[in-house]
């Protein structure tokens, strides 16, 4: 049976699955989670003023700690392993931070990280007032770092050498973001939309049909189509990849979704206000309600593995 793990703000890591049901790995502050790609490993975040990196042995129901280390910023919110599993990279929301970590054999750090710093502001004096490291993506070999406060989609080799950023219109507060090919889609927090960039053509969209204020958290590419969460309608709205065209939006089943997953034809939402993740069916890639919710408290990331 596969295992569903919930990261969050409550008392710590849920794995869902296996014999024992549930399972609790006490961390302060694990929002965000990402596995090895090749190995029984999970990738947490503190994100906390003085952010960690915990590695944990996954070849078991329990959680084993392996290995942790500084995020070197504040607030750490997302991480991520590169496809040939010897890098790690860390996002630090409340400095701007991005962080790179080599990884042994084991899947443990080692090494002095490459720390990632940056400067910068928006046009929102409240949640732009200097940069917000958001996401970090993995992709073409390089590693690419959404950053909120100054409408960029930061570009590094990965020896961490910047390239020059991705810019996005003033006021978009990217968040997450996905790549298909040399199309890329991203989240705008701030003002709603999804924008898909392919070389010099930019088109944007609603990311909700809801009147309501939005505030965009999590985007997955799946096939040609796009999901992006909505907290504030709290829905998760179905985009053509081509044109970001509606094709759906349905409730998340519960309040304020900050980050769901896909496995085949099953999505799970985190739905952090209410406490809970919903589990839906994909029917054409709609997403259908599946009867099933796991209470947690303060559910911030799903990882199914």
């Amino acid at each position: 049976m596969k295992h569903v793990r919930i990261g969050g703000y409550g008392p710590g890591i849920v794995t869902i699955g296996g014999p024992e049901g549930r399972v609790l790995t006490r961390l302060a502050a694990a929002s965000f989670l990402a596995a090895h790609p090749s190995l029984p490993v999970l990738y947490a975040v503190g994100e906390l003023e003085r952010g960690w990196l915990t590695a944990y042995d996954a070849g078991r129901d329990e959680l084993a700690p392996l290995d942790e280390r500084p995020s070197e910023g504040s607030s750490p919110c997302h991480v991520a392993v590169s496809p040939d599993g010897g890098l790690l990279a860390a996002a630090n929301y409340g400095d701007g931070t991005a962080t790179l970590y080599r990884l042994d054999e084991r899947g443990a750090f080692t090494g002095e990280p490459i720390v990632l710093r940056h400067q910068g502001s928006g046009p929102d004096p409240e949640r732009q007032e200097g940069p917000h490291a958001h996401q970090a993506v993995f992709h073409d070999g390089l590693l690419h770092v959404s950053d909120l406060g100054t409408d960029e989609i930061r570009r590094y080799h990965l020896d961490g050498t910047p390239l020059e950023p991705i810019t996005m219109h003033p006021g978009t507060g990217p968040r997450h973001f996905a790549f298909s090919g040399d199309r890329l889609y991203v989240a705008g927090e701030l003002d709603g939309t999804v924008t898909l960039i392919e070389g010099e053509r930019r088109t944007v969209a609603p990311a909700t049909r809801h009147a309501a204020r939005t505030a965009p958290s999590h985007l997955h590419l799946e096939g040609d189509l796009v999901y992006v969460a909505n907290r504030g309608p709290d829905t998760i709205a179905v985009l053509r990849a081509g044109d970001l065209s509606p094709v759906a939006e349905v409730p998340s089943g519960g309040a304020w979704p900050r980050h769901f997953a896909i496995d085949g034809d099953d999505l799970y939402v985190a739905n952090q206000h209410s406490g809970d993740v919903t589990r839906f069916v994909l029917r054409d890639g709609v997403p259908e309600p599946a009867g099933e919710a796991y209470g947690v408290e303060s559910p911030a990331c799903v990882l199914i593995s």
